[in-house]
């Protein structure tokens, strides 16, 4: 059993940012980080299969946006490295929430810095530069609103209406400090600035390459595959009903209602697994059991 145990976590943690290597969240002790144990984000981003599906469709939700996919399409290795850009923001979700705080204060800078040379020419003709205020809350919104639908839906169902708000107040202050500007802090500013954002939506061949990018993203094993293949679909299921129009993916009820089953099906058997993630790492800086 502990073998199996072991195997599992070793493919889970091959997904993560932790897999990067840079970033030592057990210490120092007692260093809180930006947020500490008692926010409202430690809940949501520690759970590794709901931020992996929410992750998943964030990543589709921001190449709806023509200037955020033009910045990613001409400055990313995604198209080569799927895997390698899932990790690298993984990084910087676990390092701003849980890391101490010198590394989230790094790992925010280092962000800052590689913004500055994103610039360039969407196909529309409009420039873009990853440091645009507007964009960057675009891409906070498009994350910590698929985060939180993810953990709603296979998490924690009952997080109050106000922790919710909360953690939208908390996760705030890493876009603004990566220069997002107007960010949207509670459950009504998230859906009417997605409302107001949707006439600046489209999906073109890009945003389908990414879609199709995703759909054949490489597992890092053979015994992961089945399982990769199951979030990817639950992360397009957990996409707001305008934007699988957009993508013209029509998943019928009977198909979501097998993908959310198996999903609550899969998920106890890796937290099971996972004693060395993130949070669990965070837990023993504090000194704390999780």
């Amino acid at each position: 059993m502990e073998f199996i145990r072991s195997r599992i976590e070793t493919q889970v943690m091959s997904l993560t940012g932790l897999s990067l290597g840079q970033l030592d969240l057990e210490n120092p002790k007692g260093d809180p980080g930006l947020f500490g144990p008692k926010a409202i984000c430690w809940q949501v981003h520690g759970d590794f299969s709901s931020m992996l599906i929410g992750g998943i469709s964030a990543l589709m939700l921001q190449a709806l946006h023509p200037l955020a996919l033009a910045g990613v399409w001409d400055h990313s290795t995604f198209r080569q490295d799927m895997l390698g850009r899932l990790r690298r923001t993984g990084q910087f979700i676990s390092g701003t929430t849980f890391g101490s705080t010198r590394d989230a204060n790094w790992l925010i800078e280092k962000v800052r810095t590689i913004h500055l040379q994103v610039t360039g020419t969407a196909p529309d003709g409009r420039p873009y530069a990853a440091s645009d205020p507007d964009l960057l809350t675009w891409v906070h919104v498009a994350e910590v609103s698929s985060f939180l639908a993810a953990h709603l839906r296979y998490r924690n169902p009952e997080l109050s209406g106000d922790a919710q708000d909360a953690y939208y107040a908390e996760v705030a202050t890493i876009a603004e400090r990566l220069g997002a500007r107007e960010v949207p802090r509670s459950r009504q500013a998230i859906a009417d600035y997605l409302e107001r954002m949707r006439p600046q939506l489209i999906c073109d061949e890009r945003s389908r390459e990414v879609l199709r990018l995703l759909l054949n993203a490489p597992a890092p094993s053979r015994l992961a595959k089945p399982f990769g293949a199951l979030m990817m679909q639950a992360g397009i299921d957990l996409l707001p009903v305008w934007a699988s129009d957009l993508f013209a993916i029509h998943q019928g009820p009977l198909q979501r209602a097998l993908i959310r089953a198996s999903v609550r099906r899969s998920v106890p058997l890796l937290r099971w697994a996972v004693r060395n993630g993130s949070v669990q790492r965070a837990h023993r800086r504090m000194g704390l059991s999780c």
